[in-house]
């Protein structure tokens, strides 16, 4: 890596419940005020019902994920009864001075999910007008919150349909990171551009190969490149909480290396939006997670050809 210029990172933070929000995202912030770091958050504002994901654990791939990344620990053990005792609680209207904080403190704010269990687990057999009301109500929200409408979206679960992108256009988003890939694109004549995201996470990686929390964050380092999209997503459950300090390091080793973290819509001012390449969303599996996730077309079709 060059050490003469800057490597632009975006930074992504996903918030997908209560617990993240009330607990990693002030810690965040803090971080990102100590080391001056701004970024996006895509915030979770709907009902924490991800205890419905208990479920889950019946599927071998989840389990083993679960397990590899010891999530229990990550995200705490009171998830598992979030929304099945008893109803989740709203997180936007409960927590939403953390949200005004985050906006305070000048961070790109962005809509994540209205209620991320059902989004991850129905979206492929919602209808359209399912689909709209679920982004709609966290749409609404977030802009009560904030006092003004999400310019960016990011499905929860990296899970889009093409009937999302047609519904996500009927709000005012300028950009939304929907899926993986390798760069910026048109996802279709007159819908708004996609930033995918080219890094992985830390459920990912943690515990494949010899990665282990010793080692992680020297090989997020090593694959981040010069001269092309980066795009790194991160937990406020797990990087905010658990593996704070380890973030921590990782933001003191990324500015020792010559990489700075950006929020995504300062990637998408680089670009020409007027001519953006064009390309399509493709759901397929990802090593490391259950289940499918939206990938950028060009970018499974090259894979799949070397």
């Amino acid at each position: 890596m060059s050490q003469d210029s800057v490597t632009k990172v975006g930074l992504r933070i996903d918030v997908d419940t209560f617990r993240g929000t009330r607990l990693g995202v002030p810690k965040l912030l803090e971080l990102f005020a100590k080391h001056d770091v701004k970024a996006s958050f895509y915030f979770t504002v709907g009902p924490d019902n991800m205890g419905r994901h208990i479920w889950r654990l019946l599927r071998p791939a989840f389990l083993k994920k679960m397990l590899r990344s010891k999530a229990a620990s990550l995200y705490g053990w009171d998830i598992l009864i979030r929304g099945t005792i008893w109803p989740g609680p709203v997180i936007g209207k409960k927590l939403k001075h953390i949200i005004k904080d985050t906006q305070l403190a000048g961070h790109e704010m962005g809509l994540h999910a209205w209620d991320h269990h059902k989004w991850q687990m129905k979206t492929d057999t919602m209808s359209a007008n399912e689909l709209h009301s679920e982004i709609k109500k966290g749409h609404d929200l977030l802009s009560q919150i904030t006092g003004e409408a999400p310019t960016t979206s990011a499905v929860a679960g990296w899970r889009c349909t093409e009937q999302t992108l047609v519904e996500k256009q009927k709000f005012a988003f300028n950009y939304n990171s929907d899926c993986r890939g390798e760069s910026i694109f048109s996802p279709g004549e007159g819908l708004a551009p996609q930033i995918p995201v080219t890094l992985p996470t830390y459920d990912e990686l943690i515990g494949q190969g010899n990665v282990t929390a010793d080692n992680y964050n020297d090989e997020i380092i090593k694959l981040i490149k010069p001269n092309q999209l980066n795009v790194y997503t991160i937990h406020a459950e797990v990087e905010g909480i658990v593996c704070a300090q380890m973030f921590e390091d990782l933001l003191i080793k990324a500015k020792a290396n010559k990489i700075e973290f950006v929020p995504l819509v300062e990637l998408l001012d680089d670009y020409d939006q007027q001519n953006l390449p064009q390309d399509t969303i493709v759901n397929v599996a990802l090593e490391g997670r259950e289940g499918w996730l939206s990938h950028q077309r060009s970018m499974v079709e090259k894979t799949a050809s070397s």
